[in-house]
C-alpha cells in the first residue's frame, strides 16, 4: 500500500513500506518510468528473511511533488527525509536501471548512513572518460537520452505523446520495449507475474503525467551531483550481459571507477533479468557477515 509523506515547501513523497517492520532496511530506487508500486519481492519473502524494503517514488512519478530541475544527487534530500521519518537510523540502498545512479548517489552523500550499496544494470555518467555511451544501446533510448543531451522541448513533447498512450493504455509501452528486447528479456517477461508488475509501475508511475520520467532523462544525461569515489559502502554491480537498454559497457566502466565494487556480469541474461536478481541481490544488502568476492 503506498502512503504518503508531507515535506516542507508542499512537497510530498509516495512511497511503499513492505516486509518486517523493525526489520534490516533497505531503500529502493525503481527504474525509468516506474514507481514504488514497481517489481519487488513479496513481501512474504521480505518478512521471512527480516527485511525492511522502503520503496518511494522519485519526484514526478506516482504521486511525488515533481522538482523540475532536479539532480540526480537531489534523491538523497528525499531518501533522507524519509529515513528520519520513519526512524531509520542506517540503511542500505539498492537501485535498479535508471535507479542505480540514484541509489550510488546515496552512497557517496550519506555515507555515515548506508552500509552497503547495490546497482542493478546501472547507466554510467554521460560524462565517463573513455565510454561509448551509445553503443550498443536500443535506438529508442538513443533517441532519448540524445534529445535530453541537447533540447528539453523536444524531450518533453516526445514523453508527454508516448504517456499519453500509455494512460490509456499502460501495455502500450511494454508492446514497444519488447520489439526492441533480446530473447533473454523476452523471455523474462513472459512470466505473467512480471509482466503485471510492469504494467502496474507504468500506470501508477505516470498517472499523473510524464514529469518523472521527463526529468529522469535530464538529470542521467546532466552532471550527477557527487563523486563516484567518494563511495565508502560496500558495491555490488549486477548486469546483464546482453543488455541493450542500458549496455553492459556502462557497468564495467562504474566498477573501474567506484572503490572496491564487486561486479557481476551474468551471461545469458538482459536488462529485465535483474529483477529475477533483486531478491539475491536484496540478501546481499542485509547480510551481516562480510561481503566476499564474486567470481
Amino acid at each position: 500500500m503506498l502512503e504518503v509523506l508531507d515535506l516542507p515547501g508542499d512537497r510530498r513523497v509516495v512511497f511503499e513500506d513492505s516486509g518486517k517492520r523493525g526489520g534490516r532496511p533497505v531503500f529502493l530506487h525503481h527504474g525509468t518510468p516506474g514507481s514504488g508500486d514497481g517489481p519487488k519481492p513479496r513481501h512474504s519473502m521480505l518478512y521471512r528473511h527480516g527485511v525492511r524494503l522502503i520503496a518511494y517514488c522519485r519526484p514526478g512519478y506516482g504521486g511525488s511533488t515533481r522538482a523540475r530541475g532536479r539532480t540526480v544527487a537531489d534523491a538523497v534530500d528525499d531518501v533522507a527525509a524519509l529515513a528520519d521519518a520513519l526512524g531509520i537510523e542506517t540503511f542500505a540502498v539498492l537501485g535498479r536501471s535508471g535507479g542505480g545512479p540514484h541509489a550510488l548517489a546515496c552512497a557517496a552523500l550519506l555515507p555515515d548512513r548506508v552500509t552497503r550499496v547495490a546497482a542493478l544494470v546501472s547507466l554510467a555518467p554521460p560524462d565517463a572518460i573513455g565510454l561509448h555511451w551509445f553503443d550498443d544501446m536500443v535506438p529508442s533510448n538513443q533517441r532519448s537520452y540524445r534529445a535530453a543531451s541537447i533540447d528539453e522541448d523536444l524531450i518533453t513533447e516526445e514523453l508527454r505523446l508516448r504517456t499519453d498512450r500509455v494512460r490509456a493504455d499502460p501495455a502500450h509501452l511494454l508492446r514497444l520495449l519488447r520489439a526492441e528486447m533480446p530473447p533473454a528479456d523476452l523471455h523474462v517477461v513472459e512470466d505473467i507475474a512480471i509482466e503485471r508488475l510492469l504494467l502496474r509501475t507504468y500506470a501508477v508511475g505516470l498517472g499523473d503525467g510524464p514529469w518523472g520520467w521527463i526529468d529522469d532523462l535530464l538529470a542521467l544525461r546532466a552532471d550527477w551531483g557527487f563523486h563516484l569515489d567518494d563511495i565508502r559502502a560496500p558495491v555490488r554491480l549486477w548486469h546483464g550481459a546482453d543488455d541493450r537498454f542500458a549496455p553492459v559497457s556502462h557497468t564495467r566502466w562504474l566498477a573501474e571507477h567506484i572503490p572496491g565494487a564487486q561486479l557481476e556480469v551474468e551471461h545469458g541474461a538482459a536488462h529485465f533479468g535483474a529483477l529475477r536478481v533483486m531478491p539475491r541481490m536484496i540478501q546481499w544488502l542485509v547480510d551481516r557477515e562480510p561481503p566476499s568476492a564474486v567470481a
